[in-house]
Parts: C-alpha cells; sequence; structure tokens
C-alpha cells in the first residue's frame, strides 16, 4: 500500500524478471510440474500415472493480473462453448487461477475487489487448489500461486478478511529527497528513449538477484530459528493481540527465509528486526485516531519492549516511534489517621 504514482505496480511486475524460472509441462494449460504431483494438472497426472514421458521446457515465472471487473467464471474457469456446440462434448475452459499455477496473481487496487472474488481467491490461495463445478461439469486442478495486491489507502481500507491472509505488507511512500527524485527522473526518461538498452544495463544486477534467490530456495529447508527466538515473538504478537496463529508462523518463516538469503542456516535476532514490522503491523486493529503508521509504531514499541533493542540498523518506523516508557513499581498505598484496617479481623 502507499501513494499514487510510487512505482507499486511496477515493482510487482519486475518480480518475474527476477524469480528463477520454473519447469513446465509443454501444452498444458495449468502449467504444471512435470515432477510434483501436487502441481500437475489432470491431464498431466493422467500421463504420469500411465507411465508417459513429459515435454519438459523452462519458463520465466507467469504473472497474472486478476482485473477488477473479473467475472467469477473468468477466475475459476467456465464450460468450453465452441467445443460444445461444435463436438457435442462438455469440456472445461480454464480460467485466470489455472494460469497463475506455479506464479504470481497480481490484483492491482486490492482494496476494492468485490467480495465475491476475495472470497474465490482466498479458498484457492490457502488450499492450492481450485474446484469448479459447472453444468454437469466437475473438475479440480492445481492453482499454488503467491497472492501479491497493490493499493492506494485513500481510496479505503484493505477488507478485514484480506488482511491477514497476506504474509508480508510493506508501505510505498513518496521519495522526497530532490536528489532522488531526479534520479528516478533520469532513469524513466532514459527508458523511454531505449527500453532494451535500459534492461540490459540492468541485466547483470538482476542475474545477481536472481542466483541469489536460487541459492536461498535450496538453503532454506535447512534454516532453523531457535526456540528463545520463537517464544519472544510470540510474546510481542500475544502483546499486540494479534489474533490467530497466522502472525507467529509468518514471522519465524520470514525470519529464517531472510537469514537463507544472506546464506545462513541459522536465524538471528537481526533476521527478525528486518521482517518484523512487515508481518505483524497489517494484522493489528485499526484504531481510528491512530496515524497511517500507528500499528507500525505499536510493533517497533513491542519489539523494544521484548528485544530490549535494535542489534542492527533500526526499521524506518523505528526513527518516530516513542521510546517505551519504564515500568514503575506500585507503591504501597498510606493509609490515613482512622482509616479501617481489615487484616485487624483476624487478630486478636
Amino acid at each position: 500500500m502507499g501513494d499514487r504514482g510510487t512505482g507499486k505496480s511496477l515493482a510487482v511486475r519486475a518480480l518475474a524478471a527476477i524469480v528463477p524460472n520454473i519447469d513446465v509441462v509443454i501444452g498444458d494449460n495449468y502449467n504444471s510440474s512435470p515432477t510434483n504431483i501436487r502441481l500437475m494438472g489432470p491431464e498431466a497426472e493422467k500421463s504420469l500415472r500411465a507411465g508417459e514421458a513429459f515435454d519438459v521446457k523452462q519458463i520465466q515465472i507467469p504473472l497474472v493480473e486478476l482485473p477488477l471487473g473479473a467475472t467469477e467464471d473468468r477466475v475459476c474457469g467456465t464450460i468450453d462453448i465452441e467445443r460444445a456446440l461444435t463436438e457435442g462434448v462438455k469440456a472445461y475452459e480454464p480460467g485466470l487461477l489455472a494460469k497463475a499455477n506455479q506464479g504470481i496473481l497480481y490484483v492491482d487496487e486490492v482494496n476494492l475487489l468485490e467480495d465475491g472474488l476475495v472470497d474465490v481467491v482466498l479458498d484457492s490461495a490457502a488450499s492450492g487448489w481450485n474446484t469448479v463445478e459447472r453444468e454437469g461439469v466437475s473438475i479440480g486442478h492445481p492453482a499454488s500461486f503467491i497472492l501479491v495486491g497493490s493499493g492506494t489507502q485513500s481510496q479505503g481500507e484493505l477488507r478485514p478478511q484480506l488482511l491477514d491472509r497476506f504474509g508480508l505488507s510493506v508501505k510505498a511512500n513518496t521519495i522526497t529527497d530532490a536528489d532522488e527524485r531526479v534520479d528516478m527522473v533520469v532513469r524513466r526518461t532514459a527508458y523511454e528513449k531505449d527500453p532494451k538498452k535500459f534492461v540490459a544495463e540492468c541485466g547483470a544486477e538482476g542475474e545477481e538477484l536472481t542466483a541469489k534467490l536460487t541459492a536461498a530456495r535450496k538453503l532454506m529447508p535447512k534454516t532453523s530459528i531457535d526456540r528463545e527466538l520463537s517464544l519472544k515473538i510470540s510474546e510481542i504478537c500475544s502483546m499486540l493481540n494479534v489474533d490467530g496463529l497466522r502472525g507467529d508462523i509468518v514471522t519465524n518463516r520470514a525470519a529464517r527465509a531472510h537469514a537463507a538469503l544472506e546464506g545462513r542456516t541459522e536465524a538471528t535476532q537481526a533476521d527478525i528486526e528486518r521482517v518484523i514490522v512487515a508481518c505483524l503491523a497489517h494484522r493489528l486493529r485499526k484504531d481510528v485516531m491512530d496515524s497511517l503508521d500507528g500499528n507500525e509504531y505499536k510493533v517497533v514499541i513491542a519489539y523494544r519492549k521484548v528485544f530490549g533493542g535494535f542489534v542492527g540498523a533500526p526499521p524506518a518506523a523505528a526513527e518516530a516511534a516513542p521510546e517505551p516508557e519504564p515500568e514503575e513499581e506500585e507503591k504501597p498505598k498510606e493509609k490515613k489517621a482512622g482509616a479501617w484496617d481489615p487484616s485487624s479481623l483476624g487478630r486478636r
């Protein structure tokens, strides 16, 4: 979420260029994996069980955009009318969820998405599977994707059922530094002048990021986090009254992922610092009296109370967050002259 014109959509669309490529079965409508049966469509799974070999190719991870005005049939899939009329058979025409399998499903202005589509997308995102019942045709196919949304807060807040389903949330604020703004204008002008040249000049940096992500994915199963750190994460979640356990799970997983990205197999406090605001801030109940960054400050204050401070560079929200007030010991109240003392009932 963030201000208008801050490159939110551009950043999401650029993900496909740096995320490692995937293997798919050639000619398959569901981007079926040739090795993982849970990511195979009906035809590919049938061929696998029959012992048939696959023709495989590598493709860039698919980025599928979900329009706000899309119908449920367009998202989930529907009956292939053309084949029904010409061949007299009931055939299934895959929708956007099938195309997004093994890829990214992107919803721009996600805070404006209709309730009906919200439920459909959330069901598939949670289960990794899409089941369609249309005109006597029943079919299920894998729909395992990374759900990414963007929006402008001035157009409305996210629906409550969506808030807790996004693992991480980041804010895109307008740049105020004049030099940085000029650099952005110069880069944009260079891209418009010669897009191919600009992309080629950034190619080495993109390949470096891809290699780093590939290595992190291989290292991720070996990474771990100490129980004491997990206890402190849960203590923060409890202190902030985070509903459910998704906040605890995502923060632990994100800390491990950050450690793997840095080439380590053990998550540390520094990894937690880098991810905890992004993992928890959007899960807190919004107070109408708070500023736009109120929830971020709450996470920072709770982190300071539990961990005692930051071991590395503090997040941006920590700069404006007030220091937690020290807890004062409760002093015994002074008794007034002539006051009744309940403990005197037991005296003789």
